[in-house]
């Protein structure tokens, strides 16, 4: 006979209407951790084990309404060609900052599932990256470290540096982010070989390639791209590196082709990070892409052989398909 258990010291419980109250203000209304802690003179780690106790208790039911027969074929297709672990696809959206925050709230909710404390994750910079870190959690932890892949910019605002997003995501998910200090594009190769032999950078990258996840964007050469954005390359390169078969890049600076093959001669080799190689040896690397624009970008990626889960839009994933099948 099973023994029974003891009751926990009212210091770890809570009343049902205490946890039904926040789940009401966190799930309907919106309201941050933080901002129901203040309400209610809680810590913010005491709201979020509230939050997890009324889903042990049955009061909060979260279900992923999106995932049809549709996507769970896709997922299927992609996983085999492209050998992927994981296909996460988001319903499309009426706008493409929508758009992102869909995706990114796969991505935010893979990560609360798979999480271990002690994981380290390198994050890369860019606004689909960003966006994983603006999602709300419901699960933190204490010992999950967030590394910068690459170094900073400031022609990318505060919020599209990968330092900026490793403390974002430290304070949703718990933990501590370490910075790359140096920046993430220099003019030339001999000063990038110069800065990634420094002893700080040597460390800081050294603890990016040990991650068990990596959180990448995939960029393209379009207008609206991060390159294009950053003002890092002229138009007349980007039309060069366009014309030598280039269709995107991984984490602003690795390009590639349609096959996925490297295709860094024109505009290859400037940017302060981890290269492709050091994605493939990262076991879980996670390359978000939500904009309709990147679906030859995303096609080339997936033929690197860098990824092992991709996250993006239905539309994305039937384009790509679609392509394929023309071919």
């Amino acid at each position: 006979m099973d023994r029974p258990r003891k009751p926990q010291s009212t210091a770890e419980t809570s009343t049902v209407g205490q946890l039904a109250e926040i789940a009401r203000r966190y799930y309907i209304e919106g309201e941050t951790q933080d901002a129901i802690a203040r309400a209610l003179d809680l810590s913010r780690m005491k709201v979020n084990r509230m939050l997890r106790e009324a889903q042990d208790a049955g009061l909060v039911e979260i279900r992923v309404r999106f995932h049809s027969s549709q996507t769970r074929e896709l997922e299927a297709e992609f996983c085999e060609r492209f050998g992927l672990k994981h296909l996460l696809v988001a319903p499309e959206a009426r706008s493409i900052e929508q758009q992102r925050t869909n995706v990114a709230t796969l991505v935010s909710h893979f990560l609360e599932s798979n999480l271990r404390e002690n994981s380290v994750v390198t994050v890369g910079m860019g606004r689909n990256v960003a966006r994983v870190a603006a999602v709300q959690t419901s699960r933190a932890f204490d010992q999950i470290t967030f590394v910068s892949g690459s170094g900073g910019a400031s022609e990318a605002g505060a919020e599209g540096n990968a330092d900026h997003i490793c403390r974002a995501l430290a304070r949703r998910f718990g933990g501590t982010a370490t910075t790359l200090y140096a920046p993430a594009h220099v003019p030339d190769g001999a000063l990038r070989e110069a800065l990634m032999r420094h002893e700080t950078v040597r460390r800081t990258l050294n603890l990016a390639r040990s991650a068990d996840y990596a959180l990448i964007g995939i960029g393209d050469l379009g207008p609206d791209s991060h390159m294009a954005r950053m003002g890092w390359f002229g138009p007349d390169e980007l039309k060069r590196a366009q014309a030598a078969g280039v269709v995107g890049d991984l984490m602003g600076y690795d390009f590639f082709d349609i096959e996925g093959r490297p295709c860094n001669e024109e505009i290859g080799g400037r940017v302060i990070g981890l290269s492709r190689d050091d994605l493939s040896r990262i076991s879980n690397t996670i390359a978000i892409a939500s904009e309709p624009s990147k679906t030859t970008a995303i096609l080339g990626a997936l033929r690197t052989g860098a990824i092992d889960i991709l996250a993006t839009s239905l539309l994305n994933c039937i384009a790509i398909r679609d392509w394929i099948g023309k071919r």
